[in-house]
């Protein structure tokens, strides 16, 4: 006999309710049922990234949370991350800029994981990003552009604090423009 349960998430800002087996996980849910393809599928046991997703602002592995468990929560994948209309966020301009990705399979935790690291505005060294990006794996890049990205990300933030949170949000009533990273002497490779 299978077990069903109505679940209702918050998703990049969206709520979105579906109803589903109570085993299906958090990334079965988000890509089958939400159409929200952006975490990947990669080895299914939470140790690669591909699939990390903000669960009320806490990076975790969607491969090993179930759906029921997290009803109610706010998920943040990295579409989440983009302003309005799609316009990429701080950190996705800086993965540009950086060319931080490659084939893309990683990048969509890469993403919400350094989101999360940033997150409190503390100025990290490239050794606590690298520390802070550990459980993301990457085949192409060899992390050096990521940690470039990451690190340009904060320096755009110091430069010229943008009032947006780390989410890419502004906060209500603030059309400031954007600023944009730069994409800085190649680091690290």
């Amino acid at each position: 006999m299978t077990h069903t349960a109505t679940i209702t998430l918050t998703v990049n800002g969206q709520r979105l309710t579906r109803t589903a087996g109570a085993h299906l996980t958090l990334l079965r849910w988000l890509r089958d049922l939400a159409g929200v393809t952006d975490p990947k599928y990669g080895c299914g046991e939470g140790v690669c990234g591909a699939c990390a997703v903000l669960l009320d602002g806490e990076p975790v592995s969607a491969c090993l949370v179930l759906a029921a468990q997290v009803d109610g929560a706010e998920v943040t994948t990295a579409a989440g991350l983009s302003g309005p209309g799609g316009i990429p966020g701080p950190l996705q301009e800086a993965f540009h800029a950086c060319h931080a990705a490659q084939c893309g399979f990683c990048t969509p935790g890469m993403l919400v994981t350094a989101a999360a690291l940033l997150a409190d505005g503390r100025i990290r060294s490239r050794a606590e990003i690298r520390a802070g990006l550990h459980g993301n794996l990457c085949r192409c890049t060899g992390y050096g552009p990521i940690v470039d990205a990451v690190e340009a990300a904060q320096e755009a933030r110091q430069a010229r604090p943008d009032p947006r949170d780390h989410l890419g949000r502004a906060p209500a009533g603030h059309d400031a423009p954007r600023p944009r990273p730069a994409a800085g002497p190649e680091r690290g490779r």
